[in-house]
């Protein structure tokens, strides 16, 4: 992502210096914004789906992407052994700060030796792997990463809603494109811009079959107000 956006921000937040939100530019809406306290909100003000996976997580967790570590926080009180990984050194000096023992600065792909029970994929985790094409690869790093019984809990959101409808039924995707949840980003925070990058949404059918052919069963568990949803994913039996 280049700057280090969302550590810069939440620093700030935690350091009682926040003034601003993260401006976000995306190729296929109007600017937006992502409130900086959002990101620091407690179970209680989590979405329903957010709250169900943290009810399923079991065991030794991975909680990967967790940003300012709410939800690694919550388990952490549940006496739930939870690790806490992101890339950005920001989020992982802000979920020490909060009191988050056990934490991984790296990228999930470099990350590797351990085995967990459960891996957390929250506020749609799977859009690290920002192109189609690239799922099978990391949805095969993170079996890697389970143990024999774990379980891998992801939301995502289906965006078709997004684009226009034709009189066929059809849909209008933007050229250049594989696969319509293909979204191109750049983040802007006080003086800070991050370079363009890619993020990836799943409806759950293209989440299932890619999870099928990579040696996952897929299970649909929750589905939100917002055509969003929670899935759980198990290794097939050989």
């Amino acid at each position: 992502m280049g700057s280090d956006i969302f550590g810069a921000a939440m620093l700030d937040y935690l350091n009682k210096t926040y003034k601003e939100d993260i401006v976000t530019l995306s190729s296929i809406s109007e600017d937006d914004t992502i409130p900086v306290p959002y990101l620091f909100r407690d179970y209680t003000e989590m979405p329903i789906i957010e709250q169900k996976a943290l009810q399923l997580s079991k065991g030794k967790v991975l909680d990967i992407g967790c940003g300012a570590g709410s939800h690694s926080l919550y388990l952490q009180e549940k006496n739930i052994d939870v690790t806490a990984l992101d890339s950005s050194k920001g989020a992982i000096e802000t979920c020490k700060k909060r009191g988050v023992t056990k934490t991984v600065n790296a990228k999930i792909l470099e990350y590797k030796d351990v085995t967990f029970d459960t891996l957390l994929l929250l506020m749609n985790g799977i859009g690290i792997v920002g192109n189609l094409n690239k799922l099978g690869d990391y949805l095969q790093h993170l079996k890697s990463l389970l143990n024999a019984d774990g379980q891998l809990l992801l939301d995502s959101s289906d965006i078709i809603y997004m684009f226009d409808e034709d009189e066929d039924g059809g849909y209008w995707i933007p050229p250049g494109k594989e696969y319509y949840g293909e979204v191109d980003y750049v983040m802007q925070y006080k003086q800070q811009k991050s370079d363009s990058f890619p993020w990836l949404y799943l409806d759950y059918n293209t989440l299932q079959r890619a999870a099928i052919l990579n040696g996952f069963n897929c299970e649909l568990i929750v589905e939100g107000e917002h055509y969003d949803y929670l899935a759980k994913l198990t290794l097939a039996k050989q």
